[in-house]
């Protein structure tokens, strides 16, 4: 039996077992407030377009797609796309679209908004992924990048929990600065915050995982967080 409420605030570590979270305006707000992206809203599904002022990328979020992709950025000339499911952390997410606008040419804010330059190899080793065979493996083995340039679908993050729904895809011509940016905000061991609700199922009764309170924690929550991880013993 739960400790939680529903609305309870959480922080939740691994990341990539978090879900998607509710802080949507990270990934959409700067586009539209700081580089003048073209937003279209329907209030009654919550469907976003987003596009870009040159009409070369387009940004779809639709919380009721029937397959539970969320989030799909498609560029043309060259094409390429981008998908993230509805378990896919917000954080990550961001990651993405904040970077949309530098590829394009616009550096505004770029001091504020970094594109990681680690490759994905040392970014894997400092968080304690694995590295072999074209896969990029969680210290727990249940959340692997895996690239396949031959294929037309180049990159993509998966999750034995949500084995039907790949967390992130990338297409074979999509820039590498965003899969970059993408694992970096993935795969990060620092914790992220939730509503209890917004936890996946599978994630609140898995032992590898770290779920502690915001409220009631004795110092701050993410410092609190931090502790009570260092005192769990690594899975491998």
């Amino acid at each position: 039996m739960t400790a939680y409420g529903p609305d309870d605030r959480v922080i939740v570590s691994p990341r990539y077992m978090a879900g998607s979270g509710d802080r949507l305006a990270d990934a959409i707000g700067p586009l539209i407030h700081l580089f003048g992206w073209t937003p279209q809203h329907d209030a009654a599904t919550g469907h976003v377009k987003i596009d870009s002022p040159d009409g070369s990328v387009f940004v779809d979020f639709d919380p009721i797609h029937p397959l539970g992709q969320w989030w799909t950025i498609t560029h043309h000339e060259p094409y390429w796309e981008v998908q993230f499911s509805r378990q896919t952390p917000l954080e990550a997410v961001a990651a993405v679209t904040q970077a949309l606008p530098q590829l394009l040419g616009d550096t505004r804010h770029a001091e504020r908004i970094p594109i990681t330059q680690m490759p994905l190899d040392q970014v894997a080793a400092l968080n304690d992924w694995s590295v072999e065979d074209g896969a990029l493996t969680s210290p727990d083995w249940y959340c692997q990048l895996i690239h396949t340039p031959a294929e037309d679908i180049a990159w993509r993050a998966w999750h034995a929990f949500f084995e039907k729904q790949p967390l992130a895809t990338f297409t074979r011509d999509a820039p590498e600065a965003l899969v970059r940016n993408f694992f970096a905000h993935l795969a990060t061991d620092a914790a992220v915050e939730r509503a209890f609700a917004d936890v996946p199922l599978s994630t609140r009764y898995e032992h590898s995982n770290l779920i502690t309170p915001v409220r009631g924690a004795a110092i701050n929550p993410h410092v609190d967080h931090a502790l009570a991880q260092l005192s769990r013993p690594r899975r491998r």
